[in-house]
């Protein structure tokens, strides 16, 4: 008897790589906006240290562990408000653009986070239902 559950279909690999690649977008945006396109002074700024916060749940995510979803899906809240913020007081230009791409992977990434955890309670639930009906 089989008791392995199939392997995760191909929508929560998806929703694992759109994760993972927001957040390296986050951490790459961070650092080029703060040390080089538009930092808050000349020459850069320590506001290029807000990324580090999003190294923390890289391994997680890559190594599929729920619980990092889940508290990535909270804790991205607070760089949605930044971005937000910096979208609508920042007075340059580039500064507005590159906040309102933070946004937008903000919201990829909470979306991503979401549908990942809800596939895979609906795959876990629907592998223990074979398992019991492959037991009777």
């Amino acid at each position: 008897m089989n008791t392995n559950p199939p392997p995760a279909p191909s929508s929560v690999r998806a929703t694992r790589w759109a994760a993972v690649g927001s957040v390296l977008g986050l951490i790459v945006l961070g650092l080029a906006w703060e040390l080089w396109l538009a930092p808050l002074r000349p020459g850069g700024s320590l506001m290029a240290l807000k990324v580090l916060p999003l190294v923390v749940p890289l391994a997680g995510l890559w190594k599929n562990r729920m619980y990092t979803y889940r508290w990535v899906s909270l804790m991205i809240w607070l760089y949605f408000t930044e971005g937000v913020v910096r979208a609508w007081s920042d007075t340059s230009g580039l500064s507005q653009v590159l906040a309102l791409i933070e946004v937008l992977l903000c919201l990829v990434l909470f979306a991503a986070c979401a549908w990942h955890v809800r596939l895979r309670l609906r795959h876990a639930k629907n592998a223990a239902r074979q398992l019991e009906a492959s037991a009777q």
